[in-house]
């Protein structure tokens, strides 16, 4: 990272080590750095088996660890900002975040049957929180990252059986989010919404100053392009937060069975497939077909017309990944200007997941002269981006979240989203150098 980020996420794990002490834990033994995610294109296409083209941002999580004390053996977890704390087993009242780590542990206990899941974690972030930047996600693969190397997970025999790649641990943490089976380890409840693995993919597998394309059902890397020198990404929170666990799961999980009806569709009349993506790439008419499944069925109109809007959604959506690569790569700024502009009209029209904020939040980058500007995340709140000049990006935060007040709530935040480094497994002891290198007090 630059000097500037390195010396905000050194006070980031100052803050995590300044509770810890409160608290009168032992010294930690691992740390983490767990990036937060861009998406640039494929909204909602992942869980599906489409394609999406991301990248870390970087802003995330600090996360130190350490073993629990062998006397009181359970997994505790301390918020560094706020100073909540969340244990399992459960003591006394527990923070809204906890049903990430109970999901975590729970699983991993199933999947892992004799690991001792017992852990002191702090973690701190500067990610603005359920703002489509995957701020959930961050934290479940920072607590399950963390638990796996306390625990010695890695070494188990069922985890070396079916995880043999970051590509593979990050589809085994979206199955311990989403509750899917994965290989041989068998799934549960996960936290309630029915996502893919974008996230993770991004969260584990990205590289600094790069987008990442990648494939799902099953997790694979397409392409890499890096960004051009001349252009740099933004991002900018609405301000509304989309909660995942709150009233947003229900309305972003409708986008997801939308897609899991028109599979059972095509499945019921078709040779089976695992996925929307892998049905539609099987013959060229294959989206006519599914169109005139949807048009045949017994549904209602409304939802044949929901269904017709989900489909026309993903096959677009779909098709802008690979033209994006090739955008980011010939530094074509009108070809970039358009994808952004046609995907922000379908997330608009046909995902119907956007929100007067993010609305105006483009409106207003393009106003400002950004080359392209479009929402990313689960929606139904979240955040936008906009690609600006190089010599525009250091003042455009500033004058983005201006131009569009009072639109935005006062908690809106935007900064400069170049690509960053996936998650990073640190030694605490160069953290001490970090301090030293960027002139932080002890």
């Amino acid at each position: 990272m630059a000097p500037d980020l390195a010396a905000a996420k050194v006070h980031l794990y100052e803050t995590c080590k300044a509770l810890r002490l409160k608290l009168d834990w032992s010294p930690p033994e691992h740390a983490l750095w767990i990036p937060g995610r861009l998406e640039v294109f494929g909204k909602h296409t992942d869980y599906a088996g489409g394609r999406t083209l991301v990248a870390a941002l970087p802003r995330g999580f600090a996360l130190i660890a350490g073993s629990g004390r062998p006397s009181a053996p359970r997994v505790t977890v301390a918020d560094a900002t706020t100073g909540e704390i969340a244990t399992l087993p459960a003591i006394g009242h527990q923070p809204a975040w906890a049903p990430y780590l109970d999901a975590v542990v729970r699983r991993l206990s199933r999947n892992f049957p004799g690991a001792t899941l017992s852990a002191e974690i702090v973690f701190a972030s500067d990610l603005p929180p359920a703002a489509g930047m995957s701020s959930s996600s961050a934290l479940m693969v920072g607590l399950a990252a963390a638990l796996v190397q306390i625990a010695e997970i890695e070494s188990h025999e069922d985890w070396r059986r079916n995880i043999s790649s970051a590509l593979d641990a990050a589809a085994y943490y979206a199955c311990i989010e989403n509750g899917a089976t994965f290989r041989g380890l068998p799934g549960d409840l996960g936290v309630g919404t029915h996502g893919g693995s974008e996230d993770h993919a991004a969260i584990l597998c990205a590289t600094p100053s790069e987008l990442t394309a990648f494939g799902f059902v099953p997790l694979t890397l397409i392409a890499r392009a890096t960004v051009p020198s001349e252009w740099r990404f933004i991002v900018a929170s609405s301000g509304v937060r989309a909660e995942k666990t709150r009233a947003a799961r229900d309305a972003y999980n409708a986008l997801s069975r939308d897609a899991s009806a028109l599979l059972q569709l095509w499945n019921a009349h078709e040779a089976t497939a695992a996925s929307l993506g892998e049905a539609l790439a099987t013959h060229p008419l294959a989206a006519k077909r599914l169109i005139d499944l949807v048009e045949e069925s017994s549904r209602t109109g409304s939802t044949r017309e929901a269904l017709t809007r989900r489909l026309t959604h993903f096959i677009l959506e779909d098709r802008r990944v690979p033209d994006a690569v090739a955008a980011f790569g010939s530094t074509d700024a009108s070809a970039l200007a358009e994808l952004a502009a046609s995907s922000q009209r379908d997330a608009e029209a046909l995902l119907q997941n956007q929100i007067p904020e993010t609305v105006e939040l483009v409106a207003a980058a393009r106003r400002l002269g950004a080359i392209g500007a479009s929402g990313f995340g689960a929606g139904f709140g979240g955040s936008v981006w906009a690609v600006v000049e190089r010599d525009a990006a250091p003042d455009f935060p500033t004058r983005w979240l201006a131009a569009c007040r009072p639109a935005c709530p006062p908690d809106a935040v935007a900064f400069d989203a170049s690509p960053a480094p996936p998650l990073m497994r640190l030694e605490p002891r160069r953290l001490l150098r970090a301090k030293r290198i960027h002139g932080i007090d002890a």
